[in-house]
């Protein structure tokens, strides 16, 4: 196993991890050319973010994309982590661990002040997962509006 930075040629295979994503989030749907769009944006600029990415046998079996802003309250860089996901027949392995404490150790070096993630209100696999990695619930609401 294998833990690198995405490159424009892994874009196919993080889509398709994308997929199966978006098929158990309730707000989001699946655009493949949207989907690569943003991938291809986010790859080639690294004030955007970054996108990690498991490689198995040279394929990539799991990915991270962070996204970058500045926050006002910290008086510092901080980062939104977008999307996490690990093919289905490898969860339960510590992949998805592997990753995000290896994302996690790059955002310190950069100095990136705090990560902010949502997950869907009901995947409680999910807020168990980044409760064991120090993530704590927010008091804060989040409110959305598409524009």
């Amino acid at each position: 196993m294998k833990i690198r930075k995405a490159k424009l040629k892994d874009i196919d295979e993080i889509t398709k991890l994308l997929s199966s994503l978006f098929s158990l989030e309730k707000e989001f749907s699946f655009d493949e050319k949207l989907q690569n769009k943003s991938l291809k944006k986010i790859i080639t600029n690294n004030h955007i973010g970054t996108i990690f990415v498991v490689l198995k046998d040279k394929k990539v079996i799991g990915c991270v994309n962070i996204l970058y802003t500045i926050s006002t309250a910290l008086g510092a860089k901080v980062a939104l982590l977008e999307d996490m996901v690990v093919q289905k027949k490898y969860r339960g392995k510590h992949i998805g661990t592997k990753l995000l404490q290896h994302t996690i150790k790059y955002l310190r070096k950069q100095k990136i002040k705090r990560i902010t993630l949502l997950t869907d209100n009901d995947n409680l696999k999910a807020h168990q997962f980044y409760r064991q990695l120090g993530f704590e619930f927010s008091s804060m609401v989040i409110f959305r509006k598409g524009i």
